[in-house]
């Protein structure tokens, strides 16, 4: 492994991080925080350190993709590393732990904060958090190869190891001029998303942090409510951007180049707006809400799918009082991401493409066996090192997918907490409904009772409440007393007889009153108190007579 060529590559990549931290400085500079002392003092030690390990060239600079993948892993680790350390020394997340997961989040463009309320953090570090996401987003990698002359295999292998998707190529003939061009593409995006939000009302510090959030599909934000106070014009405008930052780039350059036929005919792009469009109207069916305008539904569908497929994570409204179709669709589209080639996180639409291309051309072998079948995408075919890649790369994510989950729960389980806190209080709501109808039951089968109760003083003859006790335990004396008058016997049994006959003979509708009322009890125990004892009569009678 050539140590000195990725020890020089790891100096850069301080050098650069130096320089782009002149963006909170600036932003210090201009709202008079005294927290950008810090990230100068930081700024200062990145520079100083990275030009001590860039001082010394290699003599052999170029590496293969053993060294592109342990530079790319450095690479981000060391950055997240000197990044984090601001937090510490402003005060703002003085944890080093809190501290280094809140800046892994915003260069991996996570967007899962420790931060309880951005609100009262100072201008210059939420600008840094955001502004880690568009470092990230398109990589600072890609970056470094459209500023610094590498030789060798180096170019291609750092290109492999930062970009995403089942393939990479280059745009033009030479590494460094595509990763130039989507830099380009990249900050013109960006740009024109800045103004956009200037247009809607925005200041500029809040454009610029929420440009930045969405380029890189990260989604920090700088206030509690997310995007949730903004008009619906910057909504909108945030949704359409989000979309855009997650179409492959290529889409872009074939625009550039003054291609639009080819530009529009990209598979990829067909499926991943086709599957925008489709889970953001069942949402918005599943989820409509009433007290809304049909614009505002499709406003927050159309803006929590682009969030969650691009895996930005903005959002607009609490959508964990969605229901749960909407939810299933949600955690699909999370898996799903966006296209390759873009800044956005997940599985990408393009392995999706493959992997179910793939999975009916094996179905149809059983069928045909000797037809020959072929993968094909973009009108290619897809030849077997790509189909094993993306084989590959499922295997690991599922994976890792696996690990992280069970790690996960057993540390909750080692501290205490619950899981999924969450959970169980969407699983409370749910069930609030179920309880409301059981209480809601059981005042209408109160009010039934007390009719019952008056039915049944009309029906039976009128006797006192010790004559009635023996009925209720001896359940055999109506058939005795009915066989003994049938004999044209008389006595106490026969009179008993002669009343359950009175009991039966009554009015048809109260009969079932009562039957009904008593069978209540065996379908909610809890009324058994607030029944009258002549439906626990009945309800055994007709038990007896079947």
């Amino acid at each position: 492994m050539n140590t000195k060529s990725i020890r020089f590559i790891l100096g850069w990549i301080l050098n650069i991080e130096a320089l782009l931290m002149l963006l909170p400085v600036a932003t210090a500079v201009v709202y008079r925080e005294e927290e950008g002392v810090a990230y100068a003092l930081v700024m200062a030690v990145c520079a100083t350190v990275g030009a001590l390990m860039t001082y010394k060239k290699p003599n052999n600079p170029s590496f293969y993709a053993k060294e592109g993948f342990v530079c790319t892993a450095l690479g981000w680790i060391l950055m997240s590393a000197f990044g984090c350390v601001p937090f510490m020394l402003t005060g703002e997340i003085p944890s080093f732990i809190d501290a280094m997961f809140e800046m892994v989040s915003g260069f991996t463009t996570t967007g899962a904060s420790v931060v309880l309320n951005v609100e009262e953090l100072s201008r210059c570090t939420n600008m840094w958090r955001c502004f880690s996401h568009w470092i990230g987003g398109m990589g600072i990698l890609v970056f470094l190869l459209a500023v610094l002359p590498l030789v060798g295999g180096s170019n291609m292998q750092l290109m492999k190891a930062e970009s995403p998707g089942p393939s990479v190529g280059k745009l033009v003939p030479k590494v460094r001029f595509t990763a130039r061009i989507l830099y380009v593409l990249y900050v013109a995006l960006t740009v024109l998303q800045v103004l956009v939000m200037l247009l809607g009302g925005m200041t500029f510090y809040e454009a610029l942090c929420t440009s930045f959030g969405t380029a890189g599909t990260g989604g920090f934000g700088i206030y509690g409510d997310s995007i949730a106070g903004f008009s619906p014009f910057l909504q909108w405008a945030i949704t359409i951007f989000m979309i855009a930052f997650g179409v492959n780039f290529n889409v872009y350059f074939l625009l550039y180049m003054r291609r639009p036929k080819d530009a529009l005919h990209c598979e990829e792009m067909h499926w991943y707006l086709g599957i925008i469009v489709a889970a953001a109207l069942m949402i918005c069916a599943n989820a409509y809400d009433v007290a809304m305008t049909l614009e505002g539904n499709l406003r927050q569908s159309f803006f929590q799918v682009a969030s969650i497929i691009t895996t930005t994570g903005f959002a607009t409204t609490d959508f964990n009082l969605w229901p749960g179709f909407s939810h299933g669709i949600l955690v699909v589209l999370m898996f799903v991401g966006a296209c390759a080639g873009s800044t956005g996180g997940g599985l990408k639409v393009s392995r999706i493409v493959i992997g179910f291309k793939s999975v009916l051309a094996y179905l149809g072998a059983f069928l045909h066996p000797r037809a020959v079948r072929k993968v094909k995408f973009e009108d290619k075919d897809v030849d077997g090192e790509t189909m094993r890649a993306i084989s590959v790369y499922f295997t690991a994510a599922i994976g890792l997918f696996t690990i992280s989950v069970l790690l996960v729960a057993l540390a909750a389980r080692m501290m205490g907490l619950p899981f999924y806190p969450e959970l169980r209080r969407t699983s409370a709501q749910a069930m609030q409904p179920e309880q409301d109808f059981f209480l809601s039951t059981e005042r209408y089968f109160s009010k039934f009772t007390e009719k019952a109760a008056a039915a049944i003083d009309q029906a039976l003859p009128a006797t006192s409440e010790t004559a009635r006790q023996p009925r209720r335990k001896e359940k055999g004396g109506e058939q005795q007393g009915h066989g003994q008058a049938g004999q044209g016997g008389a006595g106490d049994e026969g009179e008993q007889g002669a009343e359950g006959k009175g009991c039966s003979g009554g009015s048809k509708k109260d009969e079932t009153a009562l039957l009904g009322a008593g069978q209540q009890v065996g379908r909610h125990p809890e009324l058994r108190q607030q029944l009258p004892e002549q439906c626990f009569l009945a309800a055994a009678v007709d038990e007896q007579r079947h």
